[in-house]
């Protein structure tokens, strides 16, 4: 503890001894300072005295002592000063702080009455400098307590400075107290005009009856601010400052939407990523499709991939993204199929509080907005709403959104990728799908071929998914035997790539030995289902194979009827004895 701090109040209390008593006063710290002085020193004060005087004396001691024989008593031995000395008499009283001595209050007598005074009433006189010790003590220690605090303030401040969102502290009926620099940007405010507004000036359209009312915390509610031409959407939460069991004041935080969806986007955006070389093939037919989506990943445009259920649809989305100038924005896949009609369109667009029963508080973001300055896949386009394609064309043509319930558009950066596994152009023509969307969608088409068409990738692709088996699995089966492999070559693969990997883990599973073989395999591809004939070219079927397709499909159909096999025969156009003949003649069970 440094009495410099104090330097004013130790000099105003040297003036108030000296009155008092009628001496001169010298006040020293712990480093011999010569903090404040009366009389003939005063012109002395920031010099240092010497170790060797009474005060370094005094600071070895650590008590306190009346000098009433200059020149003789030991303190004063080994003084530079002894021969010098003029001095009648020398009091000195150690200033302490918790047991610590951090300076000495000196009293010194040039006169004769002067050392009378002292010496005559010594007990007083102690009794005194004990409580101006003490008055300089409690002075430092309140100095120290309120630097430690200003301190404290300013560490907190520059910690909430570095904070990345907005925060407000207002007391409890809403006056704002102390707002960060973040929410000074965030809402454009000057700081000290701030200051004692109440928050429902500034923010309207938040509640803070509601919120005082229930003294909670609450977090992820949604805000729109609004000042002349500049405008701000977020999320914001309140914690409620709480001592003892009273609310004295709020806590907001709030972050702009399009900062907290990056944050989001930087926790989703980089998962599965994918480029093209991870799309296993050398078969000239997928090397053709993998070249024009390479192309289609270097430009803004909308792609739309076809290709049956199994093909890898959302791979080729994936690379397309992550080679593209988008691939640090985020990939946000939806399947329009998957997801029910009357929430669809929230899950594309988000809805916003109060929009319809059960909403959550603050709303929610759609995939749209969460994909923003990134790319959105929709999968199963083809399964989409009629009403919803007019919204996702608006989208298209508009580059805003507009959430159920809400009454603005948000504008919105992204590239859509959309696939489908049926014919759109049928479902134009029948009605079922908008032909001007369809157009938006297929700038840049993409049709990716079924694995029948490709099968001399069959071998490289066996070979990649045996490997993610055995990891999988923790099994070490290094190949398939030559029968087993004829088999796979001679399937048609109607679930594609999908399938085939979901026959080499089944035969992983059932392999005992260090190969795959037939009986590894699942029936269904050792029964001859599927087979394809020598003559088959590119995906054309026999009549044999047509004909043992349908007779299979007519008997599904027809499960669970009354008369199964009348009503399967009456469909194909057979007799019953014909059907029956067919059935002995296909091996059908």
């Amino acid at each position: 503890m440094n009495l410099m701090r104090i330097g004013d109040s130790v000099q105003k209390i040297a003036e108030v001894i000296a009155s008092v008593i009628n001496v001169d006063v010298t006040i020293v710290d712990c480093e011999l300072n010569r903090i404040a002085a009366t009389g003939c020193y005063e012109d002395h004060i920031g010099t240092k005295v010497s170790k060797n005087s009474v005060f370094g004396f005094a600071l070895r001691q650590g008590a306190e002592f009346i000098i009433d024989n200059p020149r003789e008593h030991m303190a004063c031995k080994q003084c530079e000063d002894h021969d010098q000395c003029k001095e009648y008499a020398q009091v000195c009283c150690p200033i302490k702080v918790n047991n610590e001595t951090v300076g000495v209050i000196g009293l010194i007598a040039f006169q004769e009455t002067q050392k009378s005074s002292i010496l005559n009433n010594q007990r007083n006189l102690m009794a005194f400098l004990h409580r101006m010790t003490d008055l300089i003590a409690s002075k430092l220690m309140d100095e120290e307590k309120t630097e430690k605090i200003q301190l404290l303030a300013q560490e907190l401040e520059i910690v909430l400075d570095a904070v990345d969102h907005g925060i407000i502290a207002v007391d409890a009926v809403g006056r704002i107290m102390h707002l960060n620099v973040k929410a000074s940007r965030l809402f454009r405010l000057d700081a000290k005009n701030a200051i004692h507004r109440n928050i429902g000036e500034i923010l309207d359209k938040i509640d803070f009856h509601d919120i005082k009312m229930r003294s909670i915390s609450i977090k992820n509610r949604a805000f729109s601010y609004k000042k002349e031409t500049y405008g701000v959407r977020g999320i914001y939460g309140v914690n409620p400052i709480i001592v003892g069991v009273e609310t004295v004041g709020f806590v907001f935080t709030f972050s702009n939407i399009s900062e907290a969806l990056n944050v989001v986007n930087d926790m989703i955006g980089s998962t599965i990523e994918m480029k093209f070389h991870h799309i296993m093939g050398e078969s000239k037919e997928i090397l053709d499709v993998k070249e024009e989506a390479k192309k289609a990943s270097e430009s803004p445009s909308t792609v739309l991939i076809q290709g049956e259920s199994g093909t890898g649809k959302e791979l080729f989305a994936r690379a397309i993204h992550f080679q593209g100038k988008r691939r640090k924005g985020p990939f946000i896949p939806i399947n329009c199929a998957a997801i029910p009609e009357q929430l669809l369109e929230s899950e594309l667009f988000g809805y916003e509080e109060g929009a319809f029963t059960g909403a959550k508080r603050g709303g929610k973001a759609g995939k749209f907005e969460l994909a923003n300055n990134g790319t959105i896949f929709l999968d199963e386009i083809g399964d989409m709403p009629l009403h919803l394609q007019a919204k996702l064309l608006r989208v298209l043509q508009e580059n805003a959104i507009e959430k159920i319930g809400g009454r603005e558009y948000i504008p919105i950066d992204v590239r859509v990728i959309a696939a489908t596994n049926k014919n759109l152009e049928e479902k134009v023509l029948e009605g079922e799908f908008r032909k001007d969307l369809y157009y938006r969608l297929n700038v840049i088409p993409l049709n990716i071929p079924p694995l029948r068409e490709r099968m001399g990738d069959i071998d490289i692709l066996v070979d990649h998914l045996l490997q993610k088996c055995n990891h999988k699995l923790g099994k070490c089966v290094e190949g398939l035997e030559t029968s087993a492999l004829e088999i796979l070559m001679n399937y048609q693969w109607p679930g594609n790539v999908r399938e085939l990997e979901n026959t080499i883990e089944y035969a992983v599973n059932m392999c005992s030995h260090h190969k795959i073989s037939e009986v590894d395999l699942p029936k269904r591809l050792r029964s001859g289902e599927g087979e394809k004939q020598q003559n088959s070219v590119k995906g054309v079927m026999t009549i044999r194979e047509l004909e043992y397709r349908e007779i299979k499909k007519a008997l599904r159909m027809c499960e669970g009827s009354k008369q199964p096999m009348d009503r399967a025969a009456e469909l194909l156009g057979l007799s019953r004895a014909t059907l029956y003949r067919k059935l002995k003649e296909y091996q059908f069970k």
